[in-house]
């Protein structure tokens, strides 16, 4: 019965929702939804929606972007977030330029790709 309900789930592209926080942040808002997926394993989701007016104003829409971040991604995302969040307010802090950081003097590691680690 309960994998029925699971499948009628995913065809209806209705996934559950275990918890959510919602972050109003000036004209967007943030989800972070803890689901689950078919093996029962929790993932976050991660929604950015921001209200978008037509160019004459009369209609108002919506566009969203999804990120969905893995429990063995976790460790590496936030390492990856503090370290780039730590940036961002060290320059501010210090009234001096971001100056972006040339491929040939990425460390070995460092890449585009976002994986996390953390452990339940």
């Amino acid at each position: 019965m309960e994998d029925a309900v699971k499948k009628m789930q995913i065809e209806s592209g209705d996934k559950e929702i275990l918890y959510s926080k919602t972050i109003k942040a000036g004209k967007r808002i943030y989800y972070l939804d803890v689901k689950k997926n078919l093996k029962d394993d929790l993932f976050l989701a991660v929604t950015e929606s921001k209200k978008v007016q037509s160019k004459n104003g009369t209609q108002v829409s919506f566009e969203k972007h999804k990120i969905f971040l893995y429990k063995e991604d976790f460790d590496k995302f936030m390492d990856g977030m503090s370290d780039v969040i730590g940036y961002i307010k060290q320059c501010r802090a210090g009234g001096r330029q971001a100056e972006p950081v040339p491929a040939e003097d990425r460390l070995e590691g460092d890449s585009d790709e976002i994986k996390l680690n953390i452990e339940f």
